[in-house]
């Protein structure tokens, strides 16, 4: 993918209630979805840098996932679609996925704007501890996003419901 291309890739964030309350963020590289655990979940505040630890890939049609994972499966528990939409690269992603640095911008129904995954470790896959930060741009919020907007994109039905 070069820059301009036109090329739309998707992203989803899934709140997720299993052993702990934390958020899955996942964005479209090549055909899979790669994967983060954002345990505070994602920030609109440049000023937070959140942890988000790597997963396993998942495919493209997990983006509509919402329901129940059975007891006795990996991830048991509640999953909403807390948001999701478009994310575009300014460069090829599989490169900077590579590199260790992906920057992309984001057109969701609550996540907007310039965003940043920074791998703070050397080694790539999972269990890879990376940040993500938001850009300085205009779409920037201090409120506590998860905490204002709690709600599934879909059902529109919170977590706890």
């Amino acid at each position: 993918m070069k820059k301009g291309d036109g090329s739309i890739f998707l992203f989803v964030v899934q709140k997720h209630r299993a052993t702990t309350l934390h958020y899955d963020f996942r964005i479209q590289i090549g055909d899979v979805l790669k994967s983060w655990v954002v345990p505070r979940g994602p920030s609109l505040d440049p000023t937070r840098k959140r942890l988000a630890v790597e997963t396993q890939d998942h495919p493209l049609s997990y983006i509509h996932f919402e329901g129940q994972i059975p007891e006795g499966s990996y991830g048991a528990g509640e999953v909403i679609v807390w948001d999701r939409g478009q994310c575009l690269y300014p460069s090829d992603p599989v490169n900077q996925y590579g590199e260790g640095k992906i920057k992309f911008l984001l057109k969701g129904e609550k996540l907007k704007g310039e965003f940043f995954l920074f791998r703070t470790e050397r080694q790539a896959g999972p269990k890879s501890k990376w940040l993500l930060m938001k850009k300085y741009d205009s779409h920037i919020s201090y409120e506590d996003i998860t905490q204002s907007k709690p709600s599934s994109v879909i059902s529109l039905r919170k977590l706890e419901d």
